[in-house]
């Protein structure tokens, strides 16, 4: 995929999650949550070459006080991810982040050991995170799985779960009552006032 098709869908993947994304050309320069995606992709290339690790993790430094949002080079990110507001989210160094996936502001993809092994969460495709979820350790949430606010997540969940409480415990979603996105635009109308 050539860099501008991967720009122009990470603008519509905004457009898709957020009713307030009003446009790409605002979008292109308002979204810090874009902002830091783009600088992660940069960090992470030079993060597969051992002599820039270093220039990487400066990078990475400057983009997080720019965005607020500190993603360690070392991470695994999928196409169409999302971060909504952004401002205190942190994603370590060893996680994997599958495609389509929603966070807001707030998140925490941590650790929960000092081994440098994987320490990090695996969240697989089209998972949301709620405002200020911590998921902690090498755990893996399925695939269709939302995690609501403040949850504090530090054991594995399986696909369409829903993951609520501190520590959070998980169900099934409903699928007869749970179909629709957490975000569908076409459901909202465009009121003008003059």
């Amino acid at each position: 995929m050539s860099f501008f098709a991967r720009l122009k869908e990470d603008l519509d993947a905004a457009r898709s999650h957020d009713p307030a994304a009003r446009g790409s050309f605002e979008n292109f320069f308002a979204y810090s949550g874009l902002h830091a995606i783009w600088a992660h992709r940069l960090t992470h290339r030079m993060w597969q070459s051992p002599a820039l690790r270093f220039p990487a993790r400066l990078v990475s430094q400057l983009a997080r006080f720019l965005t607020g949002i500190e993603i360690h080079p070392g991470a695994t990110i999928g196409r169409r991810f999302f971060i909504d507001h952004g401002m205190g989210v942190v994603i370590g160094e060893t996680a994997e982040i599958g495609e389509d996936v929603m966070i807001y502001h707030g998140v925490t993809l941590g650790g929960r050991s000092l081994a440098k092994v994987k320490r990090h969460p695996t969240i697989e495709d089209r998972v949301v995170i709620g405002a200020g979820a911590k998921v902690l350790g090498p755990i893996t949430i399925g695939r269709d799985s939302a995690i609501g606010a403040n949850a504090v997540v530090v054991k594995d969940a399986p696909a369409e779960s829903i993951l609520t409480g501190v520590p959070a415990t998980w169900r099934h979603r409903d699928a007869q009552r749970e179909t629709k996105p957490a975000v569908d635009p076409a459901e909202y109308e465009i009121e003008y006032r003059i």
